[in-house]
């Protein structure tokens, strides 16, 4: 039971992050315009980073580089079906995009599977497990910001669009759980689910980010190109320090 209470409060912590948003409560809607600019630029570097440097890479250490890719472009080729489809049924006026529910979906599957790691390394012992935390923590925070940042981008209103992170990110809750319940049956199903995320990120950074950053005025692009790179850094920092 000592186990599983560290999970529940680290997933719980973790799932706060989803409510970052709440500084933009207090600012006003010219200046937040401009930030959500930054965010989304620097959320497509961390959406990069991530499914490059960190997803896929670990998908290699566990399968056959065939194998991690496959499933990987079936992530990318899904998440463009949904896209489809959600732009074809949800965005005829385009008030909410429909890249703003594949954040959403895409970002509770990572967060489901960040769940199901820090299950597993509190299992194996609890130092592991704070460490693995501190590390998933350190990804999540800057992440959300830019999750927030799309999902304005995207329509959303700015106390719907903190529920909605709150809600991808919750999932962690939900994949402590899962993997405390059924440790043993889902370590092998669970490496699966790392490349095709990582498809899925790579869409939505290439296919919905970037292309908003080339739409951006001229003089807005270099300093956006700059918040790209600065998530990309980022995520290449947390590999070098925290992984090795």
């Amino acid at each position: 039971m000592k186990v599983l209470f560290w999970i529940l409060a680290v997933t719980l912590f973790n799932s706060s992050l989803g409510f970052v948003g709440i500084f933009s409560l207090w600012v006003r809607e010219a200046a937040l315009n401009k930030i959500v600019k930054g965010l989304v630029a620097f959320s497509a570097g961390v959406l990069l980073g991530g499914g490059f440097l960190h997803l896929l890479v670990e998908s290699l250490e566990r399968l056959s580089a065939i194998s991690t890719f496959t499933i990987a472009l079936s992530g990318f080729l899904v998440f463009l079906v949904l896209e489809g489809y959600l732009h074809w049924h949800h965005c005829e006026k385009c008030e909410l995009h429909a890249y703003s529910y594949l954040m959403i979906i895409g970002d509770s599957i990572h967060n489901f599977i960040d769940g199901l790691v820090l299950a597993s390394t509190f299992m194996t012992s609890i130092s592991l497990g704070l460490i693995t935390s501190l590390m998933i923590m350190g990804h999540e925070l800057p992440q959300e910001l830019g999750v927030f940042g799309v999902l304005i981008s995207g329509g959303l209103k700015r106390k719907r669009a903190m529920f909605y992170s709150f809600f991808a990110q919750s999932t962690c809750i939900l994949g402590g759980i899962t993997g405390f319940l059924f440790f043993k049956n889902i370590a092998a199903f669970t490496v699966y689910l790392l490349p095709f995320a990582a498809g899925g990120f790579i869409y939505i950074a290439a296919a919905d980010l970037i292309p908003r950053i080339h739409k951006a005025e001229a003089q807005e692009r270099i300093p956006l190109f700059f918040w790209l790179c600065a998530g990309l850094l980022l995520m290449a920092a947390i590999k070098v320090l925290f992984e090795g």
